[in-house]
């Protein structure tokens, strides 16, 4: 017997012959081209077809993995034609039999002939007193001359090997544990599974990981199998960790190096006296949180010391993160330099600037703002050449562009820095010379998380929200009964409030039950056509969507109908009712994100949630979290819990970008055991000069996310 070839990871796609051209496009259209591509490629989930069971006992509706002989087969026509296989417990020819139907497969009868063995998964299903399975995934056991010969043919000649038909005892599709891929257009899930199994088989023995072995203990092939084709559902659980373990210490490898990165980078010193931010404080009618005190501390120890300050403020919606940055400002300014802050429209930009004009009257600071909408301002271009030039400057892209760029640069502050890219926050970030940054966020994150997703900067966390603020009560209710809440929000209309109405469509779609924003819109003005309203979604440009903020704002339109566009926006004051249609269809931290729109002001606020999840589905539960508590980052867990980290994290927001497994994600250990390893390699080899860290070198010089598993 010939020796198969042996596969090295790196190999590309257009090498492996017995490829057809077909399923060779299919793969590059998929972003694959290396064995390595195809091998990385995590199955969803797993089917465990080894159960087996006596035919006698089969149930009507369900699904079973068996071990049958061909009893007879032929074609059938009833309606439609199709192939017909009886089969039944070998030895037993007079026993129970199931009846095999394959329709639209005619290549199935070139496969299977009476008195070959066979392994078999589907669904039993009681058809005109017979019991049949449709389509069922089979596999040839027999080595039987008749049977191997026609299924080569079919599969393409005497070259396809005879584990991808199943003989010789090694089972690819049924009688085993089975990988479940995401679907390949122009692949279907068996012939997919074929190849990843074939891969498997030749791929060479002695072989490392595309970068560090971080687990040697269990070699990298081997794991490999036990990813995709495990022997037991123990064997595919540790598989999975090991890869884990990898993913996670690979990504904290690059978080910790670029945080001793930044501690090595020297700045200025940005933090040399507080006459400004005692005249703030000073002034202003009410005392900063404890919080605040302490996130302001931390801040200021950084800013007077000679190294770059990193430093990311978290905090909750409403908890004065604005009023933390402009301390940090002050300070800059004071030192003599000039501080700016970017904001990702121009509607934030301009409440920013106000907050600040309004804080600084009793502080003799210029503020100046920077926005697309001021591209031709000549007095601001006079102001930043001349003697007066604004020390705190607010803006949003168009602090990016060279004429607005500020000068003398000593502090960076970066709101909701998940919205821009990384270019566009190194450029606003190189407008100085190596400036103090500090990036900010409402986004609340799970605790275990933050060494993953900011592990290179120094964190602040503004943890609880300041006195004064209005109270919010939250309300599940069902929208069959709105009479009630109509009431309601007629009453907090003619009081001179606004309202939010939130829905999770666009438009009306005919593949969904949900609201949409423009059918709401129609609804309401029937019911309210006394009341101006707005409309806000994704669709509308930038421009247009400032133009209908800036409406609500100012009390020009009094309901504001909208999709999710308003989870990050502008305050409000004035506005008290939030109702959000469908709010199941919503993850739990973005129903946090959307009630944070109200109870900006003093007056009493109401989140309403309209759902028709009934109790004890988990649409249910993540709503009565939702009314049991404010806080976000126990919200953060809570979402955590209910949808695994997969689901959390999969937004642009989290800057995980693709996660792999998503086991490492929720395990603390495990995070801390690849911190660990990231740590001493750097304490012994800072430089990675080492031969066993020529990879790792690799994996930080380009500074992006590695999709590499290992």
């Amino acid at each position: 017997m010939l020796r198969m070839p042996e596969l090295l990871p790196d190999a590309h796609l257009k090498t492996i012959e017995w490829l057809t051209k077909g399923e060779l496009k299919a793969l590059l259209a998929a972003g694959m081209t290396t064995v390595a591509d195809v091998l990385h490629r995590v199955p969803r989930r797993y089917e465990d077809r080894r159960i087996s069971a006596p035919l006698a006992s089969l149930v009507n509706g369900e699904t079973y993995s068996l071990s049958v002989h061909v009893y007879g087969a032929g074609w059938r026509f009833a309606h439609k034609r199709y192939y017909e296989v009886t089969v039944g417990e070998e030895g037993n020819p007079y026993g129970t039999r199931l009846y095999l139907r394959w329709f639209n497969m005619p290549y199935v009868a070139k496969l299977i002939a009476t008195g070959m063995k066979l392994s078999i998964y589907g669904k039993v299903k009681a058809y005109g007193g017979k019991l049949t399975m449709s389509n069922p995934d089979f596999e040839v056991m027999e080595e039987e001359d008749a049977g191997l010969r026609l299924a080569e043919i079919a599969l393409g000649g005497a070259a396809v090997p005879r584990t991808e038909i199943g003989v010789g005892g090694e089972l690819v599709h049924t009688g085993r544990i089975v990988p479940v891929y995401r679907s390949v257009s122009g692949l279907v899930m068996r012939r997919y599974r074929s190849i990843v199994w074939r891969m498997l088989r030749e791929l060479a023995r002695d072989i490392a990981p595309p970068v560090y072995d971080v687990a040697p203990a269990y070699p990298y092939r081997e794991a490999l199998q036990d990813l995709h084709f495990p022997a037991t559902q123990e064997a595919s659980h540790k598989a999975r960790m090991r890869f884990a373990l990898s993913e996670c210490f690979l990504r904290l490898f690059r978080v910790t190096w670029r945080r001793r990165r930044n501690q090595q980078s020297r700045g200025q010193i940005t933090a040399t006296s507080d006459g400004y931010l005692e005249e703030l404080l000073a002034s202003l009618p009410f005392a900063l949180t404890a919080a605040q005190q302490r996130c302001v501390a931390e801040i200021r120890a950084d800013m007077a010391s000679p190294r770059q300050m990193n430093r990311l403020l978290q905090g909750d919606v409403g908890s004065g993160k604005t009023l933390v940055a402009l301390c940090a400002m002050l300070l800059a300014v004071e030192s003599g330099h000039t501080a700016a802050l970017i904001a990702p429209t121009q509607i934030l930009a301009e409440q920013h600037y106000r907050n600040f004009c309004r804080f600084l009257q009793g502080v003799d600071v210029r503020v100046s703002l920077r926005t697309a909408a001021r591209a031709d301002d000549t007095d601001y271009l006079a102001e930043m050449e001349g003697d007066a030039a604004p020390r705190i400057i607010v803006g949003t892209h168009a602090l990016l562009y060279k004429k607005n760029r500020p000068s003398d640069l000593g502090l960076a502050v970066i709101d909701e820095q998940h919205k821009f890219g990384v270019l566009q926050r190194e450029s606003f970030i190189n407008c100085g010379n190596n400036p103090d940054v500090l990036v900010m966020t409402a986004t609340p994150i799970p605790r275990t998380l933050t060494l993953t997703l900011y592990g290179d900067l120094e964190v602040s966390v503004i943890d609880e929200l300041p006195a004064g603020r209005g109270e919010i009560v939250t309300a599940l209710r069902n929208p069959d009964n709105t009479k009630r809440i109509v009431a309601f929000m007629r009453s907090e209309l003619a009081a001179g409030r606004q309202i939010y109405i939130v829905s999770p469509l666009v438009e009306d779609s005919e593949a969904s039950e949900r609201k949409s924003a423009t059918a709401q819109l129609e609804h309401w003005k029937k019911i309210f056509p006394e009341e101006p309203m707005g409309l806000l979604h994704g669709r509308l440009s930038a421009d247009e969507k400032d133009e209908v903020m800036a409406a609500f704002r100012a009390n020009e339109t009094h309901l504001l109908i909208a999709t999710t566009v308003v989870e990050v926006g502008v305050d409000v004051p004035n506005a008290t009712i939030m109702l959000i249609n469908d709010a199941d269809s919503f993850g739990l931290s973005q129903l946090h994100q959307l009630r944070g729109r109200i109870g900006r002001g003093a007056h009493k606020s109401y989140c309403i949630l309209l759902s028709k999840a009934k109790p004890g589905e988990p649409g249910r539960e993540k709503l009565e979290v939702l009314c049991r508590t404010l806080n976000g980052f126990e919200i953060a867990e809570e979402d955590f819990r209910l949808r695994g980290p997969g689901d959390v994290l999969g937004t642009e927001q989290s800057g995980l970008g693709a996660v792999r497994f998503a086991e490492w994600l929720s395990d603390a250990r495990l995070i801390h055991r690849a911190s660990r390893e990231a740590a001493r390699i750097l304490n012994v080899d800072p430089q990675l000069k080492l031969p066993q860290h020529i990879s790792l070198r690799a994996l930080v010089a380009d500074d992006g996310e590695a999709a590499v598993v290992g």
